[in-house]
């Protein structure tokens, strides 16, 4: 089946950003360029320009042009712990709920995030933390199975993913984007929050010698959750 020219584009870019050919913050080529390029309409061009730019794999800048956007965030000072660990220094009693537990075609942000090619499967999970059977964080997690294949197989009651990996993938790299937001229905929903209570939300990435082990995002309610120390691994 032959694709449709703006998706035929899409697949250019986003071939063209996973070579390495356009690194992070590369100015790619304008709408007129690829309608010349690929004997398409402006308004063709310009529809996967947008997609991609809506996928948070490019931006745009008025005036300037089209960029890739940064897939690796800013190297934090933020130190990487088990939360099970924590909430067990803080003296409580720490559980898990686990909500999803999938394997999943990967779209093209959660591809490149993970390194891997697009609409190939990834296991993705949805946990709820708890501390003395209250929900502090939310956790929405994609892995790659060539370097966690027996993910999916664990039970998260008793062990975290933050565990596991580091078994399974010993972690050598992370990095982080940390960010105040409002809760979408499905984050309310599992933190039992009734309000639009600002949450602090963390995209994090994590990588073995091999490569990206996992890609997470880490929602916790602003009044019960903090962060905090430098950037350690346990062993």
């Amino acid at each position: 089946m032959i694709k449709p020219k703006f998706a035929q584009i899409k697949r250019f870019i986003i071939d063209k950003i996973k070579s390495g050919e356009w690194p992070e913050h590369s100015r790619i080529p304008s709408e007129n360029e690829l309608t010349v390029q690929f004997s398409v309409s402006r308004m063709t061009a310009r529809r996967a320009l947008t997609e991609l730019s809506d996928e948070g794999i490019l931006t745009r800048s008025q005036g300037l042009g089209t960029f890739v956007a940064s897939f690796k965030s800013q190297s934090s000072l933020l130190e990487i712990k088990n939360i099970a660990d924590e909430v067990k220094d803080r003296g409580g009693l720490y559980s898990c709920t686990p909500i999803i537990l999938e394997s999943i075609e990967a779209i093209a942000p959660i591809a490149i995030a993970l390194g891997v090619e697009i609409d190939s499967v990834v296991y993705r999970t949805v946990l709820v933390h708890l501390e003395n059977e209250k929900p502090i964080q939310a956790e929405e997690r994609f892995v790659n199975p060539e370097l966690a294949p027996e993910y999916l197989q664990q039970n998260f009651e008793h062990i975290t993913p933050h565990e596991y990996l580091c078994q399974a993938a010993p972690l050598t790299e992370a990095r982080h984007t940390v960010e105040a937001v409002i809760p979408s229905a499905d984050i309310c929903e599992w933190l039992t929050l009734y309000n639009e209570e600002p949450c602090l939300q963390v995209i994090r990435r994590t990588w073995s010698t091999k490569g990206v082990v996992s890609f997470a995002r880490l929602v916790s309610p602003g009044s019960k959750y903090r962060l905090g120390g430098h950037l350690t691994f346990k062993k």
